[in-house]
């Protein structure tokens, strides 16, 4: 059984202990604590607790980065109204248990919800079985008929400030895109997005996807947001034609299209928000397991698929 002092070194406070007791039901203890591995702008723990003869866990998350809360304070009750969402959609996410929305009882802002099995796979043995069941996910999770939430999308860079990146060797292809995510917005459907669908954010068990998680940033906004953020990790991750791959397989089993996501603008919008740059590892991938992946090779890959998205522009415009 851990001790007191050793979750103390794990960063759960004496009083997240009890709140986390408090919400889980009497005779509730909390017996271990460990941090979980992939998590970038907030901790997560997998708390395992004992009640009575039996023994169960969950995962406890707290928002410990003062700069995005200060820009959305609102984290823990966005985080909670999303996981109520996907699960009563009937979606693989966790079940929202309980939440401090302002951080009264734990000193953050924190969300208790249910644990999911599974693992994050980022070193398929079969990378286009891997692709495919991330894009036939993410099509379930657009076919849903999933209740409004009061939150909507916005993007993360202000696109009439957004200049050609320095670092790129295809500035033209670059300002070709800015010049197009600068233009008229395709018509499109809001819906219920992840937002932050991407490979570190899918368990697999045996094969298959087992759960979906990280919700805090679900929204009402275009499926194309998804389907472009989702490729353009891909693309950084193992390059464009894994992301080409993904579109392909997604294309093929979307049901309910509300949104045109083979539209490039989508995947454009998604990968100016890398802007200015330069681009940098995203350490959850390395903490998961991928590695080999350098600044350098991450330039490479987003011009390879900024000059892909401008040609597809070019082809997609003469088509309609």
């Amino acid at each position: 059984m851990t001790s007191n002092i050793e979750r103390e070194a794990l960063g759960l406070s004496p009083q997240t202990q009890r709140w986390i007791e408090e919400q889980t039901g009497q005779g509730a203890k909390v017996i271990s604590a460990v941090s979980l591995e992939g998590g970038t702008s907030s901790v997560v723990y997998g708390v395992k607790i004992t009640q009575g003869d039996t023994c169960h866990e969950v995962v406890l998350r707290q928002f410990t980065n003062r700069e995005w809360l200060r820009e959305e304070p609102e984290l823990a009750l966005h985080e909670t109204a999303a996981l109520q969402t996907a699960s009563a959609a009937g979606l693989p996410s966790p079940q929202a248990l309980a939440c401090d929305p302002d951080g009264s009882a734990c000193g953050v802002p924190s969300v208790l919800m249910s644990y999911l099995t599974g693992q994050v796979v980022l070193n398929p043995a079969d990378r286009l079985d891997w692709l495919d069941g991330l894009a036939r996910m993410l099509a379930e999770i657009h076919a849903v008929e999933a209740s409004p939430i009061r939150w909507n999308y916005f993007t993360y860079n202000e696109v009439s400030r957004l200049t050609v990146p320095q670092w790129s060797r295809v500035p033209e292809a670059w300002r070709k895109m800015i010049n197009r995510v600068q233009g008229p917005v395709p018509t499109y459907m809001s819906q219920f997005i992840h937002r932050d669908y991407h490979p570190a954010n899918v368990l697999w068990r045996e094969g298959q996807v087992s759960g979906v998680v990280d919700w805090v940033n679900a929204c009402m906004g275009p499926a194309g947001i998804d389907t472009g953020h989702c490729r353009l990790n891909l693309v950084q991750m193992y390059g464009v034609e894994a992301a080409d791959t993904f579109l392909d397989h997604y294309l093929a089993y979307a049901r309910r299209v509300r949104c045109d996501v083979n539209d490039p603008y989508w995947d454009m919008l998604s990968l100016i928000e890398v802007l200015p740059g330069p681009p940098e590892v995203y350490q959850g991938w390395p903490d998961l397991g991928l590695n080999g992946l350098t600044p350098e090779l991450l330039a490479r890959r987003l011009d390879e698929y900024a000059e892909r998205l401008v040609r597809k522009l070019d082809t997609y415009a003469a088509e309609r």
